[in-house]
């Protein structure tokens, strides 16, 4: 299939949600699912190279996620660590911007390394940048952002300002956002964002996520009309 360069997403963001699903329906531990779901984040940031998407966030845990139980949380840390230390040089073959968004005061020094490391060592490729929602809740990033315009004393605060001190400063706001599972729920994700974002809700559970489910993702954005409030 052909696509117009002018009708692709820029930003495509993705709500990986069905791990623990996919995993129940076949008898094994929830971070069974979480493992297959990392198999499937590879696959997708492929597809965003072979299709020329410039931007991917993905949400890999949110600020609610704390609720669960050690055992998964741990297990999810793990993945991340692992993930990120494996396929470094593949980042840097293939010009893959790593950066992250979200609170990592919380998470375990080592993985904050991590994070840190892949983050300045691919801070000035563009093939694509690889966004990693860790510890993240919209309310939260804008709670974060407004504290931080009050500590610097202004006065008057626009949409502009707000921009400027979310996490997502230096990104732009995502085109279409993706929630696997058939879960129509947005559970704090980017909430500031996505005000004029298109959304898209594929039953497919997200370790199965293929490059069948990234072109309806792809044919779906193409077929909206984005007028922005305004008339065409």
């Amino acid at each position: 299939m052909a696509f117009k360069p002018k009708k692709l997403p820029t930003h495509l963001a993705i709500i990986m949600d069905g791990n623990g699903r996919w995993a129940k329906r076949r008898g094994l531990p929830r971070n069974q699912g979480h493992k297959a779901g990392m198999a499937a984040v590879e696959r997708v940031i492929n597809y965003c190279l072979k299709y020329k998407i410039k931007y991917l966030t993905l949400f890999a845990f949110s600020t609610e996620n704390w609720k669960r139980d050690k055992e998964e949380i741990d297990g999810i840390f793990d993945l991340v660590r692992n993930y990120i230390k494996d396929y470094r040089d593949s980042f840097v073959e293939n010009n893959i911007k790593v950066d992250y968004i979200g609170n990592l005061k919380p998470f375990p020094e080592d993985l904050v390394s991590v994070l840190e490391n892949i983050k300045k060592k691919t801070e000035k490729f563009d093939e694509l940048t690889v966004v990693l929602a860790l510890n993240y809740g919209g309310r939260d990033d804008i709670v974060r952002a407004v504290n931080s315009i009050i500590n610097e004393g202004c006065k008057n605060i626009t949409n502009e300002t707000i921009i400027n001190h979310l996490d997502t400063k230096n990104i732009p706001e995502p085109d279409i956002v993706v929630r696997t599972s058939g879960e129509q729920r947005v559970s704090n994700f980017m909430l500031y964002q996505m005000a004029y974002s298109e959304f898209y809700f594929p039953k497919i559970f997200w370790p199965d996520f293929n490059e069948k489910a990234f072109l309806k993702i792809l044919k779906t954005y193409q077929k909206r009309d984005r007028r922005y409030g305004g008339i065409k």
